[in-house]
């Protein structure tokens, strides 16, 4: 049984009533996750610090039209078919900072992976139309789907704002794809949590 959450139209998460959309979790043992290996060494060591619930992938140190694949798998992550952009187009807003990521080369399409199952994961997405976000296990079977409904892009006439919070939880995830069936998106604030 494939457990569904649809993002509602005439409601938004905010960041007031959903915290994130965490689901309550305590988020104090947040790191952000630089793609500098030498910030992670910094950042993580296992015997100052407790290990970390919760990562959010700061893209800023990626450089503009960077192929984004192995760069945060010292966190837990790899990701197939990514590139890391500076949205020039308005309809594409940041969230937060400049960089966000967009699924190329192939349009429509970006897939993380993780190297230890999750159990939550959110991103701030904004989008040329419909898009799917599915977790799956480790065989590759479907746990859980959230939808964006439809296209949210900026200076539209979408009832839907750009860099609408989605997210999804299931036991462990292993798997997570974004799928916009050959429409453009973009990703920011990529969160997950073990």
């Amino acid at each position: 049984m494939v457990k569904q959450a649809t993002l509602q139209l005439n409601k938004i998460p905010t960041l007031e009533d959903a915290k994130f959309a965490l689901d309550n979790r305590d988020v104090q043992n947040q790191v952000i996750a630089s793609a500098k290996r030498d910030e992670f060494e910094e950042a993580f060591d296992a015997t100052k610090v407790d290990v970390p619930t919760c990562i959010c992938l700061n893209l800023e140190n990626l450089k503009c039209f960077e192929t984004v694949e192995r760069q945060y798998e010292h966190w837990g992550v790899i990701f197939h078919n990514s590139l890391a952009i500076q949205p020039s187009n308005p309809a594409f807003p940041t969230h937060s900072g400049l960089t966000v990521l967009m699924a190329s080369p192939k349009n429509g399409f970006l897939e993380a992976t993780f190297l230890h199952p999750v159990n939550w994961v959110s991103v701030f997405v904004t989008s040329s139309q419909r898009l799917v976000l599915s977790a799956y296990d480790r065989d590759r079977q479907v746990l859980a789907q959230t939808i964006l409904p439809s296209a949210n892009l900026a200076n539209s006439d979408s009832v839907l704002p750009p860099n609408s919070l989605l997210s999804i939880t299931a036991k462990n995830i292993h798997c997570v794809t974004f799928c916009a069936f050959d429409g453009q998106f973009t990703l920011d604030n990529f969160r997950f949590c073990i």
